[in-house]
Order: structure tokens, then sequence, then C-alpha cells
């Protein structure tokens, strides 16, 4: 370690200022981690939500429809209330894994009144977010002209910058962003042309679909992509054709659409260099890291919540998400201190695999112990399993199975890729899991398929 660079000891490092790192923060504070400390790159705290000016937020947690900077300010608040550490215009390099006969963790980071910092902590708390796919993802074939915006670069052009990004507007991908911005633009006076999508549903919410394209008569086509873009110094036109079953372009079908800028809203992808450097282990679907019920990583005192683990519908679900993160950091600090008495509690590890008609679960593991069950008999304690499905789907069972075994169903009228769902494993079932612990998988049956 060089002698130019600080040292500090917290109990919990968290890596990114949004919504999850402010609430992960806030529940290990509360929970009784003494010294919590986030660092944010951003030159303040409130991530994504500070561009997100529109409505919406807050309807489950809150129980009252907020805009993206009433959500992130009420979360703020707390963490200055609580007096919790934080420096902003701070960029985390690395995050170096303690070794395995002890010790702390050093999180790497870099300021411009600190300079290069390498801290130690008893645990980290990984809520980096997520970055949208670029047209260098896509390969989308044409010249490189001006005007082509990811629909989050556009939101922030429009409503931090105040910057329209283009009057004639064509939108590929059909995810939330790509919708909200539909509407913004609209709102804005620019001539939204259509969304386009590949797949043959809205990756997004139903809700989005209805106000944001609906209301305002925005075409949406799917089973639809962009095979041309046209234009030299600027976007002068798109070609669109219909796909097969394949996503592959149907000859004859192209149709030139002018316009003079392309938004892409083609999905998320978790931020996670600073993860995978440091060892964790990535779940390949989610791309993100693979995590326990307590949103630990496969390196004990490592954690990780929000759009850096999968990419979330609702702020409301990264905030519940990240309070269990801090909670779970917390009791590892206090635990650890249990370890000079050399306590260990024996425990089972029970994988959760993607069933029938399902893309992922989160948590990918369970870990499991008598303690964690431990409580009065008419005790309530679950754990929630999150999943996506890979279609959309009516009149759905969602099971649990452990072998042939069902722990756990529940019904859904209909469930779509773009809305994640959730499934509880009550006590008894994870009592059973206990006793005989083997993989489980979360599988969607249905009676009659009926896909959109």
């Amino acid at each position: 370690m060089s002698k130019g660079m600080s040292k500090n000891i917290y109990d919990s490092i968290i890596v990114g200022g949004g919504p999850a790192g402010l609430a992960a923060a806030i529940a290990a504070k509360e929970k009784g981690a003494d010294k919590v400390l986030i660092l944010e790159r951003d030159n303040r705290l409130g991530g994504i939500l500070l561009q997100c000016i529109h409505n919406g937020f807050g309807l489950h947690y809150f129980g009252e429809e907020l805009t993206g900077p009433e959500y992130a300010g009420r979360f703020v608040k707390q963490v200055e209330d609580l007096q919790i550490e934080n420096k902003v215009n701070t960029m985390v390099l690395e995050v170096h894994r303690a070794a395995e006969n002890g010790g702390f963790h050093e999180v790497l980071a870099i300021n411009s009144k600190d300079g290069l910092m390498c801290l130690q902590t008893k645990t980290v708390i990984l809520s980096m977010g997520c970055r949208e796919r670029t047209r260098g993802a896509l390969v989308i074939p044409g010249t490189r002209p001006a005007g082509i915006f990811t629909a989050g670069s556009a939101q922030r052009f429009v409503n931090i910058d105040g910057y329209l990004p283009g009057k004639k507007v064509v939108i590929l991908g059909s995810g939330d962003i790509g919708l909200i911005m539909a509407r913004r633009l609209t709102l804005e006076g620019a001539d939204v042309k259509l969304v386009c999508e590949i797949m043959n549903y809205s990756a997004g919410l139903a809700r989005n679909m209805t106000q944001c394209l609906e209301n305002f008569n925005i075409p949406l086509k799917l089973s639809t992509t962009i095979v041309q873009i046209h234009g030299n110094e600027r976007v002068s036109g798109v070609t669109i054709a219909k796909v097969d079953e394949h996503r592959k372009p149907i000859a004859g079908t192209e149709e030139y659409i002018e316009c003079d800028t392309l938004l892409l809203s083609v999905g998320l992808i978790p931020e996670n260099e600073v993860s995978i450097a440091a060892g964790v282990s990535i779940d390949s679907i989610t791309s993100g890291p693979s995590v326990n019920q307590n949103m630990q990583t496969s390196i004990p005192g490592i954690f990780a919540c929000g759009n850096s683990v999968h990419v979330h519908d609702l702020v409301d679900f990264v905030t519940e998400e990240s309070f269990l993160a801090g909670k779970a950091a917390a009791d590892y600090v206090h635990k650890a201190k249990e370890k000079a008495e050399d306590k260990k509690e024996d425990s089972v590890i029970v994988q959760v695999y993607p069933g029938n008609r399902v893309r992922y679960t989160v948590p990918q593991r369970l870990e499991l112990s008598k303690a964690l069950l431990e409580g009065s008999a008419d005790s309530d304690e679950s754990i929630r399993l999150m999943y996506r499905s890979t279609d959309i789907y009516r009149s759905v069972n969602t099971c649990v199975y452990s072998g042939t075994e069902q722990l756990a169903h529940n019904k859904k009228r209909i469930v779509r890729p773009g809305e994640m769902q959730i499934i509880e494993l009550k006590k008894a079932a994870l009592e059973k899991l206990l006793k005989s612990p083997q993989p489980i998988t979360v599988s969607i049956e249905i009676p009659e398929e009926a896909i959109d």
C-alpha cells in the first residue's frame, strides 16, 4: 500500500449512491453498522432518478405517486439525518476481496479532493446500477451520422440539460425508458413517428404502454426492427422491416421512415466491471452477481443489490431488495465478532434454477440454517423468489418444486417478460429444504397456453 493513500476502516462501503445504494446504506446504519460510507461517481446522490422527472415512483413503497427526484430526495434526506458519510465525484476503481484467512476488504477509489484512497471495510455493497445497450451491440447497418442516442442519454439532454435531441423521432425498442421518452418528446413538441420492437410483445410495463403510447396515439410496431440507418452528417431516415420467428428480417416488408433522430431503448445491462474484477460469480442470464436470499455474492462479506444484480421494473422493488442487502451486511459485521468464540452454525446451500417458461430467478441460491428458522410456531418467516417469464402467458400457476414435491404455488392472471414476478417460500417449505436439501426450480404452468 502506498504511503500516499488514506487508510480507513468501515463497517460497510456502498459502491454507488443511486436508489439502491441509498437504501442499503440507510438499512445498514439503522441495523447497527457504525461506520458507513457511500461512494458516488456523479456530483450528487440520487442516481438515475434525478433525470426521471415523470411521476409513478413510490406507489408500492410510499403508497403515493412521486417523481424520480422526489423519491430520491426522501432517501437522501434520511442519509443526511443519519449522518451517513458520503463522497461524490468519486470513482471506485477496484474492490479487493479479503484474504481467505480473514482481514478486511479493500476499496480503491479516487477523487480530486482526497486523491487516491485505499479504504478498508468489513463489508462491501455493490450498487452500481446498470447501463444501456448501444448501437455497437446491435450492429445495425448504415452510416454513422449524428442523431443516434440511447433513450437514457436523450432523457438527460431533455430533463437535465434542456436540449431537444431532434424533431422527427423513431424509437427502436419498447423498454420503459423508450416508452417514457416517446411521451416526453411528444410533450416537448417533437414528432415521434413510431416505436418498433423486434419481439412480438412490449418489453415495458403495461401502464407505460397505455400512458405513453396509446394516450398519445404513437404507433407501436411489434415483430419489427431497423435494417438500415440513412444519412451522412445527420440521420435522414431509417428503413424498418418485419421479422420472422427467428427475428430475421422478412424480405419485401421494408418501409422507409423519414426522421432526424433515432433513440435506442434495447435493453439494460448490470454495471459490473468492479464485480467481475473482484472475482464475484456472475449469472450468465442476468449478467449480474449470483446472490443468496440475503443478497450476499459468492464472496463472503460482499453484497449486491438493485440493477447491478438484475434489471428491475420498479424502483420500489429496488428499495426493498437494497434494504435487505443493507441489513444483511450489518448482520455480517455483528456475526464476525462472534467468530472469535468459534461459533459455527451448520447451514445447507440449495440452488435455485429457472424451470419451464422462466427466464431467470433471483436469488440463485438459498443458504439455510436452523438459526434462520428459529422462532415461534406461527412465525411468518419466508423467502421471496423473484423471476421473469420468457413470454406473455395468461391464466398461469407458478410453482416451486423440490424434486417432484411442490413447495409453493400461486396464480397469476397474466405474466409478461417486462414485469418481474414474486413467489414466496414459507417457513414450512424452508424447513423441508433444511431437512432434505436439493435444488429447487421455479416453473410457470398454464392449462391453455396463450401468447400475445
